[in-house]
């Protein structure tokens, strides 16, 4: 049943979805159409909202540390070592079922790590182990794996790499995203009680357990066709193990040549970027981690175990292709934001949603709420920016514990990634999919998923 229901949604989907890019301009439209309903707001009001201050350029900064936190992760995630680690798995499974899943558990672990390697590891490993099942004659359906892939999406907020809980760390992020009085009255909250909590490790865990379940489940029987990734131009052929650098021609190397090749120079500034992670951790601990200090680790260990300048900066080169989508989609959904923060739009969704009259409901409601959302503004940082406030104060009112709100919105706002196809971009860049081949087997297990956390959330609020 579960294939039928995953074979007749990948059908439809791949019928009516829209480019990414097409999608964020539709959204930008019904934000305006919404906001012109809220009292006060008139044309020329939304407008100003959408590129002002708050709006179309309002989330540089942030975007890129997105940027960052992605391409980071994608030069760690090509590294020799961690490349020979991923031909290694993609070796493992012997059906279309086993792919699947090994594929969804991979992309969900590292995704809990960081998000951008969880991404780039799940869409590498996507391929690869299409590759390897196209070669070897194993039934594999490859947009089924590429959706496995985009899975570490599903999970993310709820790990280290999790935004509303990183901003909730220190109090100059607090201030920023809730405001300078709202700041006053709850302080900072420590990433053990969000992050590295046991209702966190409930939910995320069953993730973990029940995506790659569901992913061996969809997979096309012996009666239904499957398409190998060699239908999407994956060469089948085994690829060398190391890329061969030629760069520079084949005469005598050039002083400035032998430093860019120089295996020492990546220690010689790796070391003092790697003490200054140690020294960020003994200074602040792991309760006020944030997205800068995971950029620098990433960045250290890429670079690292690169082996060289060159090789470094030619896997960088490689990984800002796959974050084009982002830079030019960013500030589009940072107008939409704009708009729902300053007309009011956002606040009133999420109050009308946080208005209820028992703790357990207003945990599932923000949920909700935020899955909504974040298909408007597929930002962890723009969300919490826009539903954050509200969250917070309405916590403080029923009593409940501020954790819960904020892993509320950080739930919600992965649930819908499976729907939202913005942070999928890099992976359909490196695996060669569209949209519309992976969107129907990503809403299966974001409707599974969504259940799942609803049901924790109601057991887990007192």
């Amino acid at each position: 049943m579960i294939r039928r229901i995953g074979l007749r949604f990948a059908a439809f989907f791949r019928a009516t979805t829209p480019d990414p890019f097409v999608l964020a301009i539709a959204l930008t439209v019904v934000v305006f159409a919404l906001a012109a309903g809220i009292e006060g707001a008139g044309p020329v009001q939304i407008i100003e909202a959408w590129q002002g201050d708050k709006g179309f350029w309002s989330l540089l900064a942030f975007g890129m540390q997105m940027v960052l936190i992605l391409v980071t992760g994608h030069a760690l995630a090509s590294t020799p070592v961690v490349s020979r680690a991923i031909r290694a798995v993609a070796r493992l499974p012997r059906t279309g079922s086993q792919a699947a899943a090994l594929v969804s558990v991979v992309a969900m672990s590292t995704a809990l790590l960081n998000w951008g390697l969880g991404l780039i590891v799940g869409a590498i490993l996507a391929r690869e182990v299409g590759r390897v099942c196209a070669a070897r004659g194993i039934r594999a359906h490859y947009p089924l794996l590429a959706a496995a892939g985009y899975t570490g999406l599903m999970c993310w907020h709820g790990g280290i790499s999790g935004t509303a809980p990183l901003m909730m760390t220190t109090r100059p992020n607090v201030v920023k995203f809730l405001g300078e009085e709202l700041a006053d009255q709850v302080g900072t909250l420590p990433f053990t009680q969000t992050v590295l909590s046991v209702p966190n490790a409930v939910v995320s865990l069953g993730l973990v357990l029940i995506v790659p379940l569901l992913c061996a489940a969809m997979a096309p029987g012996p009666a239904d066709s499957a398409e190998s990734a060699a239908d999407y131009g994956v060469p089948v052929e085994d690829p060398a193990e190391e890329a061969v650098d030629t760069a520079g021609g084949g005469g005598a190397l050039t002083v400035p040549d032998r430093i860019e090749r120089s295996a020492w120079l990546p220690w010689i500034i790796g070391l003092p970027m790697a003490v200054a992670v140690v020294l960020w951790f003994r200074d602040r601990g792991i309760e006020k981690l944030d997205p800068d200090v995971l950029n620098l680790a990433f960045l250290t260990l890429g670079l690292v175990l690169h082996g060289s300048v060159r090789r470094y900066v030619a896997s960088v080169t490689e990984a800002v292709r796959g974050a084009a989508g982002i830079v030019l989609q960013f500030p589009f959904y940072a107008g939409i934001m704009g708009v729902m923060r300053v007309t009011g739009l956002g606040s009133t969704f999420a109050r009308a949603m946080a208005s209820v009259g028992s703790a357990k409901a207003f945990t599932v409601t923000t949920f909700l709420s935020a899955s909504v959302i974040n298909l408007f503004v597929p930002s962890g940082g723009g969300q919490w920016a826009v539903q954050g406030p509200v969250v917070v104060e309405a916590a403080r009112s029923l009593g409940v514990p501020l954790e819960l709100g904020v892993l509320a919105v950080a739930y919600g706002d992965q649930l819908t990634n499976m729907l939202q196809p913005f942070w999928a971009l890099p992976l359909l860049a490196i695996t060669g999919v569209r949209a519309r081949d992976i969107i129907g087997y990503t809403t299966v297990l974001m409707l599974a998923g969504g259940l799942w956390i609803a049901g924790c959330l109601l057991f887990l609020t007192p």
